[in-house]
């Protein structure tokens, strides 16, 4: 049986790390900004710093994006035993595992597949509030959940 507080740990982790490099690739561009900026003058370099200003604008949407993740998950109660699917629910439907929470990349724990989704996803809107037997359809595949944990 795949345990909650694995996931939710290795899901932890794997958003704390993009954490830390998108802070330090947004504390790289603004250093070399500031370098960029002591030694040049002209068009090329106004280029170069705006084009630098764009790609830490990108780098600050990514790393909001991920720290809502981040926030989602730390909501998460993994000792919590759902009767239906909720945020926090590991879901088996199918002989495939979901962990509802957000979306996130595929993991393996214990030689299972788990795919994190979010609960605003096409199959999460479909699974939320609904108990084991509960059949859906998403996309001509017919899924029924075998178990909520």
């Amino acid at each position: 049986m795949l345990l909650k507080p694995q996931i939710l740990s290795k899901y932890k982790s794997i958003v704390q790390e993009k954490i830390e490099i998108l802070q330090k690739m947004i504390s790289d561009l603004a250093i070399d900004a500031q370098n960029d900026a002591k030694g040049s003058a002209g068009d090329k370099h106004e280029t170069a710093l705006a084009m630098m200003h764009l790609e830490q604008e990108k780098l600050t949407q990514n790393l909001k994006e991920v720290l809502e993740q981040k926030a989602i998950l730390d909501k998460i109660d993994d000792s919590q035993i759902h009767n239906v699917v909720a945020l926090g629910s590991l879901v088996k439907a199918n002989e495939t595992h979901f962990f509802v929470s957000a979306a996130l990349p595929k993991i393996a724990i214990e030689n299972h597949d788990v795919f994190a989704l979010s609960p605003q996803s096409p199959l999460g809107t479909k699974l939320m509030g609904n108990k084991i037997d509960f059949q859906l359809e998403i996309n001509t595949t017919k899924y029924r959940i075998q178990s909520v944990e």
